[in-house]
């Protein structure tokens, strides 16, 4: 039996992939990109343990024939069309929809075709919608007031998914991320924002400058194997006492605290006024942090990243890596 991944070659897909493998997952990652080189290296030795298909969730041939080459013991739906600034939300609406509700909906139907034990959606911070100041938290019992094409659908496909799973018998959970970032952040076809840490250490590692920074917009930056250490709990856990969790380190920070972590780090950092500023970054608003109590209370889950041991983790993955962009 093995573990479905949808989105398995994107950003937090390969990172769940990758920590699901580490505990003894037999991984199938669905994609619509085919897997890569650096998709191939971030596994490592844990590459025997995981099968690449490249196929569309919009697609019912590539879904049949999925369900007829494995057997899924559980499903992890994190395929996804990030869509966080109003220029591409109003160039794509129609794709954020089908991708986003469509894409869920043909998931669920194939879980229903083969019973899962159990089935994860990858939600969003986005769903929760409009901001709170940086010291209130947003909990999983709060309603959703999304804004945006993005948290709509986030929201739409929780409550689908609940309503499948209590129809066709089998558990499910929604799991609602705070902003990442770390290793394999990449612009793909489906996701072309890129986060501050990504664009700042990508330019440390290239030696250029970065911008000045005094802003106090901020998120709840949570390093990426973080989150797929917390996905990987509920997936394992024996059971499931809620339906949504939040996943985070339930922490404020604002691109000067970054920037400023990122100096203390690395001294030599060239930091200059007329550095051309961050581009295609998020253009919705602050969003205070997420509470991640539940799942801590739950599951005994705590992040291991704080802020600066994030960014010298993903800075000496570019180095090692050699991904620079």
């Amino acid at each position: 039996m093995a573990t479905l991944v949808t989105g398995g070659a994107g950003f937090v897909g390969s990172n769940i992939v990758k920590e699901l493998a580490s505990r003894g997952h037999d991984v199938v990652s669905f994609d619509v990109s085919p897997a890569d080189d650096l998709n191939r290296e971030y596994l490592g030795d844990l590459a025997p343990r995981v099968t690449f298909v490249t196929g569309s969730i919009l697609n019912s041939a590539d879904l049949d024939s999925l369900r007829q080459s494995f057997e899924f013991e559980k499903i992890v739906h994190a395929a996804v069309f990030t869509v966080n600034r109003v220029d591409l939300e109003t160039a794509r609406s129609r794709d954020i929809v089908e991708i986003n509700v469509t894409g869920t909906a043909n998931l669920l139907e194939l879980a229903r075709q083969i019973g899962p034990e159990r089935f994860i959606y990858i939600s969003s911070g986005s769903m929760y919608g409009m901001a709170r100041a940086s010291d209130q938290y947003f909990n999983e019992d709060d309603p959703s007031r999304a804004d945006t094409l993005y948290g709509i659908t986030k929201a739409a496909s929780e409550a689908i998914t609940q309503r499948y799973g209590e129809l066709h018998g089998w558990a499910t959970a929604s799991l609602r991320l705070s902003t990442p970032y770390g290793p394999m952040e990449r612009v793909t076809g489906h996701r072309d924002n890129m986060s501050i840490p990504h664009q700042w250490t990508g330019r440390l590692v290239r030696g250029e400058a970065i911008a000045a920074e005094d802003s106090d917009v901020g998120r709840d930056f949570t390093y990426v194997l973080d989150i797929a250490s917390g996905i990987a709990t509920v997936v394992d856990s024996p059971a499931l006492p809620h339906d949504r969790y939040n996943i985070t380190n339930g922490v404020w920070v604002t691109g000067e605290q970054i920037q400023r972590t990122l100096r203390e780090l690395y001294p030599d950092i060239v930091v200059e006024e007329g550095a051309e500023p961050v581009s295609n970054v998020s253009t919705s608003p602050s969003r205070g942090p997420l509470s991640g109590y539940r799942l801590w209370h739950d599951f005994g889950w705590t992040p291991r990243y704080d802020l600066a041991a994030g960014l010298a983790h993903y800075v000496q993955w570019r180095r090692d890596s050699g991904f620079m962009d």
